[in-house]
């Protein structure tokens, strides 16, 4: 055990702890005065959802983060016990497994922090990302590049799933341009801005995760040691993430939103996702041990 792995358990511990009473708040609350109709700024009208802790978002995000929510409490907090007790036990697999799931954290609590209407689970969110954000740095910083590529065999599928997370990262960008551009364009502002600040989800992705998806499959593909880290570590990212993309849809449909055709498009995408991280992580050679 990496000395510094202690610090990450600690943190990992909070953030589990942390994480657990954030999601049920998220699922349980209901207080509020029920749906209503708001004019936004911009003119527009927005349906907002009126109860809990989400009450002052919209009705379809609001739903979607409660859906996010049910999968950090039954998923991503399972998820982080397991990769804690898999680095206890000197496990070279789990500590890349272990980076992932805590990047699934992180991404989730800056948007909950920078999109989320002011709740009182405010310095919560700050907590948690600051947290996430420590423990996934020393966890990705504390693996040895240099060693990294003997410890995966001949056999990982480097461009099955390195050109997956190229694929990924263009056709998900080109999805956000064609919500973005034809509003430029036209001069109009984008009806999915509602009465937030600006297309967060949109800008993040465009700006940092789907380059990140594609640089890591690229160098992926390469075998560049810096490509097995980060491109593996991507794939258990985007595995949690694609499972609360599958719990969204699934809520808007309950809620008699519109989820052709990304209610065949997402399942099928986490699922491929699922498959290259576990084919990824079963290639580690279960002699390598983190140094």
């Amino acid at each position: 055990m990496q000395p510094h792995m202690r610090t990450v358990t600690i943190l990992s511990i909070f953030i589990m702890i942390a994480a657990s009473i954030a999601a049920a708040v998220g699922i349980f609350s209901n207080a509020g005065p029920g749906p209503y109709t708001y004019t936004s700024i911009r003119g527009q009208e927005v349906l907002i959802y009126g109860r809990g802790i989400y009450q002052h978002m919209s009705a379809e995000v609001a739903v979607q983060g409660i859906a996010q929510d049910y999968v950090t409490l039954l998923l991503g907090v399972p998820l982080l016990a397991v990769g804690l007790f898999r680095i206890w036990r000197g496990s070279l697999a789990g500590q890349i497994f272990l980076a992932g799931v805590l990047g699934y954290f992180l991404v989730t609590y800056l948007f909950y922090l920078i999109m989320g209407m002011y709740n009182v689970l405010f310095l919560v969110y700050v907590a948690l990302l600051g947290t996430s954000f420590f423990a996934f740095l020393l966890t990705i910083t504390g693996l040895d590049l240099s060693k990294l590529a003997r410890a995966y065999t001949a056999s990982i599928p480097v461009r099955f799933a390195g050109g997956f997370l190229v694929v990924n990262g263009i056709t998900i960008a080109l999805l956000w341009l064609s919500v973005v551009v034809p509003p430029l364009l036209e001069g109009i502002y984008p009806p999915a801005v509602e009465h937030y600040t600006t297309l967060i989800v949109q800008g993040m992705d465009l700006g940092l995760l789907l380059p990140l998806s594609i640089v890591s499959g690229v160098l992926l593909w390469q075998r560049r040691p810096v490509g097995l880290l980060v491109g593996p570590v991507y794939l258990v990212f985007l595995s949690l993430l694609m499972t609360a993309l599958v719990a969204k849809i699934i809520g808007i449909g309950l809620v008699g939103g519109n989820i052709i055709p990304v209610v065949f498009i997402i399942p099928t995408t986490a699922v491929v996702t699922i498959v290259s991280a576990a084919l990824m992580l079963r290639g580690v050679k279960s002699s390598a041990v983190p140094t």
